[in-house]
């Protein structure tokens, strides 16, 4: 005879819990930028040598969430909190191992120090029961939870758009037909076969009076006009700078999210186009989509020139018929590559020898046909003295914005530039 066996009821079946939901409230953590940290406490590498987040801290992350969603069983929490039961080894421990394990297993997370990662959730011992400890354990986000971040956010800054704006998102309101907006023309030779057929038929019974069958020939066929997408290279230029999270307020994190939310956006509906990222600070570097998500501010200087001339570099390889950089920053250029290699730094007002030499640097980018639209996080009057010379010089925009409405400009100015109406 068959038997059942029953456990104890905790309140949620975790081995099936959405493991997005819990990505989805660990997004902050995932994505922080060093808000928060003083001047003299940058940790460019922890004790061990190794860069990035710990096991232990994406192990205090998610009992955190856990803490805040309420999905927790109260008589376990009270009974952890009151120090009735220890935490090693207690249920609420094993829970979070539980999910830790499943990102794993699910490719959310990886651990790179590790070939093969094996599980002992009565510990969380990796690589055996005499493995590393948690502290000592990187793990770093893959490109599975990147991309499911990078549409959350897609979806959470242009999905609540209402019913009498533009474009593909999401809303309540239903409604019938399809969207055209070219006109009709006689077909001609290399033209997309996109047949109006109501005007085609038409064209035919006018020249040949209506009867059965319709004789269609060449001159009849009439094509419907649609816009033109150009294919776009674009270099997102990100200010890693100290000010970026200074004055209270974390401005490199919505930064960062954009990014992520432009790259989703770029895979899912601009296949051609492609999209690089650079950081700048003291220098310059291009940094993999996949590793954006790590990306921090330091105790740096703003050498905008020296971004303005990778982002020319690697727009210089690109073959499209747009290229332009997206440069997202709140603070004046204080810093500047010198011909011997060395950095010449001056955070006191906007040095003239900075400036000038970055607006060279401007000009040859508009020499070069590359677009240049800013997004300015701060509005000093100095500073918008300064974006605006830059505007001026290459043609491009400027948009004065804060980090809570950065997301909407960046993408809805990106978007309005794919179409080009064929007249």
């Amino acid at each position: 005879m068959a038997t059942v066996t029953y456990g104890r009821f905790t309140g949620v079946d975790w081995g099936s819990m959405d493991l997005q939901d819990l990505l989805n409230q660990l997004a902050d953590f995932l994505l922080q930028s060093g808000f928060g940290n003083r001047w003299g406490e940058w940790e460019e590498e922890r004790g061990d040598g190794r860069q990035g987040m710990t096991l232990q801290d994406l192990h205090d992350a998610i009992l955190e969430a856990l803490l805040n969603s309420g999905k927790l069983p109260q008589a376990l929490v009270d009974r952890i909190l009151n120090q009735r039961e220890p935490y090693e080894g207690s249920e609420l421990q094993q829970i979070i191992n539980q999910l830790i394990q499943r990102l794993n297993q699910e490719g959310y997370v990886s651990f790179p120090d590790m070939e093969r990662p094996t599980w002992d959730l009565e510990g969380l011992g990796l690589g055996g029961k005499l493995g590393p400890q948690m502290d000592q354990v990187r793990f770093e986000l893959t490109e599975k939870s990147l991309d499911f971040l990078g549409y959350k956010t897609l979806k959470d800054l242009l999905g609540s758009l209402g019913k009498s704006s533009f474009g593909r998102h999401d809303t309540r309101d239903m409604a019938t037909g399809i969207e055209t907006s070219g006109a009709v023309r006689p077909y001609e030779f290399g033209d997309i076969l996109n047949l109006d057929v109501t005007e085609t038929l038409a064209s035919a019974i006018q020249r040949d009076g209506l009867r059965v069958p319709i004789d269609i020939t060449y001159q009849d066929l009439m094509v419907r006009q649609t816009e033109y997408q150009s294919s776009c290279a674009t270099v997102l230029m990100l200010d890693t700078s100290h000010s970026m999270i200074l004055y209270g307020e974390d401005r490199f994190t919505p930064a960062k999210k954009v990014a992520m939310a432009l790259a989703h956006l770029i895979r899912t509906q601009y296949p051609g186009d492609s999209l690089r990222v650079v950081l700048f600070h003291d220098s310059a570097e291009e940094i993999p989509l996949r590793t954006l998500a790590r990306a921090q501010v330091g105790p740096y200087y703003t050498n905008t020139r020296e971004g303005l001339r990778l982002a020319q570099r690697l727009l210089e390889r690109e073959r499209k018929d747009m290229r332009q950089i997206i440069m997202i920053t709140d603070g004046k250029p204080s810093a500047l590559t010198q011909e011997n290699g060395l950095i010449y730094k001056n955070a006191f007002g906007l040095d003239p020898v900075i400036v000038r030499e970055t607006i060279k640097e401007v000009a040859r980018c508009r020499k070069g046909g590359i677009l240049i639209n800013t997004f300015m996080l701060a509005q000093d009057y100095d500073l918008v003295g300064f974006v605006k010379k830059v505007t001026e010089i290459c043609k491009g925009k400027a948009y004065f914005t804060t980090p809570y409405t950065l997301g909407q400009y960046v993408l809805l100015d990106y978007m309005a530039k794919k179409t080009r109406t064929i007249h």
